[in-house]
């Protein structure tokens, strides 16, 4: 799916220690190590993802097309690709998916719901622990 493609590069960054008030619309890639209070959404025209690191908290909507998550999210997110929620993820609000790929340790307090096209079924991956 997603992951065949070639992934758009991550050209913003919002440092440890930033905090920002405000919506954020971009393109391409983001990480997010500081904190967002609102929202977060990626232009629809051209791939994205969003990197939300483990010392990353936001407080907003999230909607993008490739999702990682390893920090804290208050509010609902979409990705319209794929969602990688990775041990310490932390979220607060309803998910919907394409795709969703969830390690052990993340916790989601809140409804899934997955994006349905016609009558497939949503990719759902457990990761392992194979060392």
């Amino acid at each position: 799916m997603f992951n065949k493609k070639k992934q758009p590069p991550i050209k913003s960054l919002i440092a440890d220690g930033s905090q920002i008030s405000g919506n954020i619309v971009f393109t391409d890639g983001l990480r997010v190590d500081g904190v967002v209070n609102g929202n977060i959404y990626a232009a629809e025209e051209d791939a994205s993802i969003l990197v939300i690191s483990e010392i990353a908290a936001i407080t907003g909507e999230i909607t993008a097309d490739h999702i990682i998550i390893n920090g804290s999210v208050k509010g609902p997110i979409h990705a319209r690709k794929m969602l990688e929620l990775q041990p310490k993820a932390r979220i607060d609000g309803d998910v919907q998916y394409a795709a969703l790929e969830m390690h052990q340790g993340a916790l989601i307090t809140g409804q899934l719901r997955p994006i349905l096209i016609g009558e497939e079924k949503p990719t759902l991956k457990l990761a392992s622990n194979n060392q």
